[in-house]
């Protein structure tokens, strides 16, 4: 990071062993939790979310405390969900903060479960993350150890129960109802919405699902007000972004910036500059998103200055592709992930990203015809808004973007019977 940047959400990076419980106690830990229960009821917490401008950290993007509003009251219980299932391509934040600082989010979750009316939470954790699981498991133990879990939480009347529930490494789980679905025991498949999750979700009760960097502001909230956030990034877009930056770059790594932060400062200051060769194109928001090109690298790093450039911001999962990066090889990786971790429940996504990876296949082997483009076009209009969840959609934004930027190359790849940059390209999904 710059010079003189003090670290929120990556705190851990100041201060050492700050994942042992007493360190984080004496870094202000559980002091937000402590305020909110004696200084807040429960609607002042969601009011205070609501007025800070808190926008969901897993890709979509929606008001934090707007969503938490949707719960009905009608004396059900209520359920609080971490999504830590974090399988995006070019996004590892999630990972970050639960390996290094568990008990940020152990405590984010009891100030937003006490909020929301929540008196058992889980945390779905993607299988793959063992270091993390473990990390969050003894956390846990240790918060329960002290009084912040479990009966009577600080002596408030308050309490909660926090289970740990490890996914199975499915991609489709990071999506919001199939997640329900498996943490239910069920196949990990997305449910037909409505009704929505806020009013059925874990075992048909009212459920709020939030991703784990979302859940981690919640104790900054407590302690700085939402002024004190708002005076970062834009109106409609305040506060600080965790950006994981991959790729083509002379330091990958996650950056926690304000957001508006420019995509150029994000690559050439934070990332050290694209290296080897010259910027080609950025994903700036994970796979899913498209790609943006080297004349919009000034593009503001906040939702809708993205969505004005025909982007979106999504998970902040930045992969940085240079010069030499074959853009048919790419889009091919990408499709070939969709295509094998798409559920099979929707005939549009599972059969398009099926036939999608083939013709991709073909033009890379050198055996792509003149209508492959075509075709590719005509099975993302057939994919498009017409699946269950958005991982059709997921497939088609890098791959639609990648032909309408770079036609060239792909005509390239049918006319010269293969990649035109042969031997020399560079892998920029792998790197």
């Amino acid at each position: 990071m710059a010079d003189g940047q003090r670290y929120y959400l990556l705190r851990h990076r100041e201060v050492p062993d700050i994942d042992q419980i007493a360190v984080y106690e004496a870094h202000e830990g559980y002091s937000a939790l402590r305020r909110a229960l004696k200084e807040f009821t429960p609607q002042a917490v969601v009011d205070l979310v609501k007025a800070s401008g808190l926008r969901g950290r897993g890709g979509a993007g929606f008001p934090t405390g707007m969503k938490w509003g949707f719960l009905p009251n009608d004396g059900r219980p209520r359920y609080l969900v971490v999504n830590s299932d974090e399988a995006e391509p070019g996004t590892f934040k999630d990972r970050e903060l639960i390996e290094h600082n568990p008990h940020q989010l152990i405590e984010g979750m009891v100030i937003s479960a006490y909020a929301i009316g929540s008196h058992e939470a889980y945390i779905y954790c993607r299988g793959e993350f063992l270091h993390g699981a473990e990390q969050l498991r003894r956390a846990i133990r240790e918060a329960y150890a002290r009084g912040y879990l479990g009966e009577n939480i600080l002596d408030s009347g308050y309490s909660l129960d926090i289970h740990l529930y490890r996914g199975a490494g499915a991609y489709i789980c990071g999506e919001e109802s199939a997640l329900l679905e498996s943490l239910e025991g069920k196949r990990g498949q997305p449910r037909l919405k409505p009704p929505f999750p806020a009013v059925a979700g874990l075992y048909g009760q009212p459920t709020i699902v939030n991703n784990v960097e979302t859940i981690a502001n919640v104790p900054m909230l407590i302690l700085h007000g939402a002024e004190w956030y708002r005076s970062m990034g834009t109106e409609k877009s305040p506060g600080l972004k965790i950006m994981s930056v991959s790729g083509h770059v002379r330091r990958p790594g996650n950056y926690e910036v304000p957001l508006a932060t420019p995509l150029r400062t994000l690559i050439e200051t934070y990332a050290g500059g694209v290296e080897p060769g010259q910027l080609k194109a950025i994903i700036p928001g994970g796979s899913s998103v498209p790609l943006l090109t080297p004349d919009q690298i000034d593009t503001p790093l906040d939702y809708e200055s993205m969505m004005a450039a025909g982007t979106m911001l999504g998970s902040g999962g930045c992969i940085v592709m240079n010069d030499r990066t074959c853009m048919v090889a790419a889009a091919a990786r990408l499709v070939k992930f969709y295509r094998v971790e798409s559920c099979g429940k929707c005939t549009p996504c599972r059969e398009g990203t099926y036939w999608m990876a083939n013709v991709l296949e073909r033009l890379e082997a050198g055996a792509g015809t003149d209508r492959d483009l075509e075709l590719l076009l005509d099975l993302a209009d057939n994919i498009g808004g017409k699946c269950l969840c958005p991982l059709g959609d997921a497939s088609l934004g890098f791959m639609v973007s990648a032909i309408r930027h770079f036609r060239d190359e792909f005509e390239a790849h049918v006319r010269e019977h293969g990649c035109p940059l042969g031997a020399n390209r560079y892998d920029t999904v792998n790197h």
